[in-house]
C-alpha cells in the first residue's frame, strides 16, 4: 500500500487590519520643511531668528501647543490664534505649489485601497490644511479625517486615534497607525494601537513593541497586516 504523505503544513497569512490610521506631516506628506519655513518668516518679521533645533521642538504638536513656543521663543507678540493661522495659510500656500508626498506613501495608499482596508486620516494639523493635501490624493483614498481643530486634546493624548477609530466603526486595537514623530507615536500607542514609526525629521524611538521603518518604500500590505497580527518588525536596516 502506497505511504499516505502528510500535508505540507500550510504559512498562515496574518489577517488584514481592521483599518490604517495614518499622521500626515512628516508620515504621509514632507511638510515639516513647510512649517519650518513658516515659523522663520514669521519669526523673521517680527525681528527674531528661528533655529532648526527650535522648529524640532514643533514637530508632531498640536498647534496651539507650537504656537506658544513661537511666541515665547521666537518673540512673536500676537494672540495664539492669530500665530496659527499665519502658519497654516503660509504652508497651505506651499502645498498648493506642490505636495510633497513621502516616497511610497501614495503606492501604500493605493495597495490599502485595492485590499479593502479604509484608512483615515490623524493629523493635528487643521481640517482646512488636511482637506487641501487629501485632495490632492487618491479619490476616496481616506474614510474619514481627525485634525487638530476637532479634538479636544491633541497627541500625544489618545483621543484623536480613539475618534478616528469611532468614526471608522472599527476596534482601535484592531487597526495599525503610521506615524513619524514621538508625539504622535505615543497619541498611537495610547489608543492601544499597534504602531509603525517611519523615519522623518526626527528619530523614530527604539520602544518596546513599536515597528520602525527607514521608508514607507519598505512598507506594503502585508508588512501592515504583520504588525496588527503583534509582530514587532523592524524596515530600518
Amino acid at each position: 500500500m502506497p505511504e499516505t504523505l502528510a500535508p505540507a503544513p500550510q504559512t498562515a497569512t496574518p489577517t488584514l487590519p481592521a483599518a490604517v490610521l495614518w499622521d500626515m506631516d512628516g508620515t504621509l506628506v514632507d511638510t515639516e520643511p513647510y512649517w519650518i519655513r513658516a515659523e522663520q518668516e514669521l519669526v523673521a518679521e517680527h525681528g527674531g531668528t528661528w533655529s532648526h533645533e527650535q522648529a524640532l521642538q514643533l514637530v508632531g504638536n498640536a498647534l496651539t501647543v507650537s504656537a506658544a513656543i513661537v511666541r515665547d521663543q521666537g518673540g512673536v507678540d500676537l494672540p495664539l490664534d492669530e500665530i496659527v493661522d499665519r502658519l497654516l495659510g503660509r504652508v497651505v500656500e506651499q502645498v498648493r505649489e506642490r505636495v510633497p508626498w513621502q516616497p511610497g506613501a501614495l503606492e501604500l495608499l493605493t495597495a490599502l485601497a485595492d485590499a479593502g482596508v479604509p484608512c483615515a486620516l490623524v493629523t493635528m494639523s487643521y481640517a482646512s490644511f488636511a482637506q487641501e493635501v487629501v485632495s490632492r490624493g487618491p479619490a476616496g483614498a481616506f474614510a474619514t479625517l481627525v485634525t487638530g481643530d476637532q479634538v479636544a486634546r491633541g497627541k500625544p493624548d489618545p483621543e484623536p486615534y480613539l475618534l478616528a477609530a469611532e468614526r471608522l466603526g472599527v476596534d482601535a486595537a484592531a487597526c495599525v497607525a503610521i506615524e513619524d514623530s514621538p508625539t504622535g507615536i505615543a497619541s498611537a500607542r495610547a489608543a492601544g494601537i499597534a504602531t509603525l514609526g517611519v523615519e522623518a525629521v526626527v528619530p523614530v524611538p527604539h520602544l518596546d513593541g513599536l515597528s520602525r521603518a527607514a521608508s514607507l518604500e519598505k512598507v506594503d500590505v502585508a508588512t501592515l497586516a504583520r504588525i496588527g497580527a503583534g509582530e514587532v518588525v523592524d524596515l530600518t536596516r
